[in-house]
C-alpha cells in the first residue's frame, strides 16, 4: 500500500501511515471487562475527493456507548467486533480534498476512539478554538449540552417557577440540566450524586438549591428531605430507586425526562424499582424518553443561548481529563463508576 502523501490542499509535514484505534472484540456480560478490547494498530487512508484526514485531540466517552456493546437493536447501531469503534471527537485537520476545509481547521466529528480519522467532509463541522476550549464541543457546547438542554426545555415542558430534580447531577448533562433550570427561573432545584464531595460542588459552585449522597441512604427519604413540597420535573440520569422516589416527589401534571439509566446498564437481570408505576395514572404523570439527536433543529438556539451563558459565567463546567489513546478503555469504565465529574474527556498527545 503506497503511503499518504500530502495533497495541495494539505501542510507540508509528512502524513500519517498508521495509528491506533480501539476495537470490541468481545460483547460484555454486566460490566464490561478490558479482555473485551483490543487497542490495535492500523493504516491511515488520504482522503479522497470530498474527504478530509484529522488528527484527534479530544475523545468523548459516554454512557450510551455501554449500550452498543450489546448486539440488540437500539436507536444506534451496535458497535461491530474486531472493527473501530466511534464517538465524539475534536480533532485538526491534516489533509483536506473538500471544499471549505483547510489543514489547520478544528473539526468536530464522530469517529472517535482512535488517534486519526479519515472521511467525507460532510460528517464533520467546523470549531473555534477562539470561541470556546475545544473540548467543550464535546461537552457544554457539545451532545451533552444538547441533552442537558433540550431534555429540560423541550420533552420537560419546563417552564419558569417548575421545581427540579436532578439524578446524575455532578455529570456532564445532570450538572448542565441543573443550572439551565436555575438559570431560567426554577423554584427550586435539587441534585443527586454519589459522594459528599460533588454533593458540595452542586450547591457551592453549580447553585443547585440542594443535594444529596444517594450512597448515604435511601433515595426517596432524602428526596423528601430535599424537596419537601414535591417536584414538577426530573430529569432521569440514573433510573432504578431515583425514579421510583421521583415518581412519589412528583405533583400532579409532573413532567419526567428519561435521559438514561446508568443505574442498570450493567445489570444482567431486571431491576426491582420502580415498583410504584401505578402512580403515573392518578398524577397524571408524562414520562418520554429522549434521543440528542432528535433535536438537530433547535442547535442554533442552543448554542447561542449556551456560549452566552458560558461568557457570562452563569454556567460552569467541569471536566475530567484522562491522558492517551491507551488510557480510552479506563476513561471509559471510569464514567460507569461515576469517577469523573463533569464531562469525561480523553486528552490525546499534540
Amino acid at each position: 500500500m503506497t503511503p499518504p502523501q500530502p495533497s495541495p490542499g494539505s501542510s507540508s509535514e509528512p502524513l500519517p501511515t498508521t495509528g491506533r484505534e480501539w476495537h470490541l472484540t468481545a460483547r460484555p456480560e454486566g460490566w464490561p471487562t478490558p479482555d473485551g478490547f483490543a487497542l490495535r494498530e492500523a493504516s491511515v487512508a488520504a482522503p479522497g475527493e470530498g474527504q478530509i484526514l484529522v488528527r484527534n485531540l479530544y475523545l468523548s466517552v459516554d454512557p450510551y456507548m455501554r449500550g452498543r456493546m450489546n448486539d440488540v437493536k437500539s436507536y444506534v447501531p451496535p458497535f461491530k467486533l474486531d472493527r473501530p469503534m466511534d464517538g465524539g471527537a475534536v480533532g485538526v485537520v491534516l489533509a483536506s480534498e473538500a471544499e471549505g476545509f483547510a489543514p489547520g481547521d478544528h473539526v468536530l466529528h464522530g469517529l472517535g476512539w482512535r488517534e486519526f480519522a479519515t472521511f467525507d467532509a460532510r460528517h464533520a463541522v467546523r470549531v473555534s478554538a477562539e470561541l470556546a476550549p475545544l473540548s467543550a464541543y464535546l461537552g457544554a457546547l457539545g451532545t451533552t449540552g444538547l441533552t442537558a438542554y433540550a431534555g429540560l426545555l423541550d420533552i420537560a415542558s419546563f417552564k419558569e417557577g417548575d421545581a427540579v430534580f436532578v439524578s446524575g447531577a455532578a455529570g456532564a448533562v445532570g450538572s448542565q440540566a441543573g443550572q439551565i433550570a436555575r438559570i431560567k427561573g426554577a423554584s427550586r432545584v435539587v441534585g443527586s450524586a454519589g459522594s459528599d464531595e460533588k454533593v458540595r460542588l452542586l450547591t457551592e459552585e453549580y447553585g443547585f438549591d440542594a443535594a444529596f449522597n444517594y450512597k448515604n441512604g435511601p433515595v426517596a427519604a432524602q428526596l423528601k428531605e430535599a424537596a419537601p413540597d414535591g417536584i414538577d420535573v426530573y430529569f432521569d440520569n440514573v433510573g432504578g430507586e431515583h425514579l421510583e422516589a421521583a415518581l412519589s416527589s412528583l405533583k400532579v401534571y409532573g413532567r419526567v425526562t428519561v435521559c438514561g439509566m446508568i443505574a442498570q446498564y450493567n445489570e444482567t437481570q431486571a431491576p426491582p424499582a420502580p415498583r410504584n408505576l401505578a402512580l403515573i395514572i392518578g398524577k397524571r404523570l408524562r414520562l418520554q424518553g429522549m434521543i440528542v439527536t432528535d433535536h438537530t433543529d433547535i442547535q442554533d438556539r442552543f448554542a447561542e443561548e449556551v456560549s452566552g451563558w458560558l461568557r457570562s459565567g452563569e454556567l460552569k463546567y467541569r471536566e475530567t481529563f484522562v491522558d492517551g489513546i491507551e488510557n480510552t478503555l479506563d476513561a471509559f469504565l471510569g464514567v460507569l463508576k461515576g469517577e469523573n465529574v463533569g464531562k469525561m474527556v480523553v486528552r490525546l498527545d499534540s
